[in-house]
């Protein structure tokens, strides 16, 4: 049951990162989430959509794992695994804050999955 609640928060979580990317990138509020200047979000503002679209695909892949119930185990593994692994590239080469935005949450959901709580 944790397990799924803390699945569920990175999903949504994922989310608001689709909307940050794909929607906001380029307003105040996606300039003060990702520290950005106005002139660079309007030249990176096609690459952020893109990016926001494979968010959005983790996002879609946690709630496909929670809706498939007990059989959808494994796709929560996987995805959550791919979120820790992207959250640590993205804290390794853009902000360190995305490895508490993005692993930590991934790898607390991973371990109350596992744990079966």
């Amino acid at each position: 049951m944790l397990g799924n609640i803390a699945v569920a928060l990175v999903a949504l979580i994922h989310l608001y990162i689709v909307y940050l990317e794909m929607a906001a990138w380029d307003t105040p509020r996606g300039h003060k989430a990702f520290n950005l200047t106005p002139e660079f979000a309007r030249a990176s503002k096609v690459l952020a959509a893109n990016q926001g679209l494979y968010n959005g695909f983790l996002a879609a892949g946690l709630l496909w794992g929670l809706y498939l119930g007990e059989a959808g185990f494994q796709v929560k593994v996987f995805f959550l695994i791919c979120v820790a692994v992207a959250g640590l590239y993205g804290a390794a080469t853009a902000s360190r804050k995305i490895l508490y935005i993005q692993t930590v949450p991934a790898v607390l959901a991973l371990c109350l999955s596992w744990a079966g709580a």
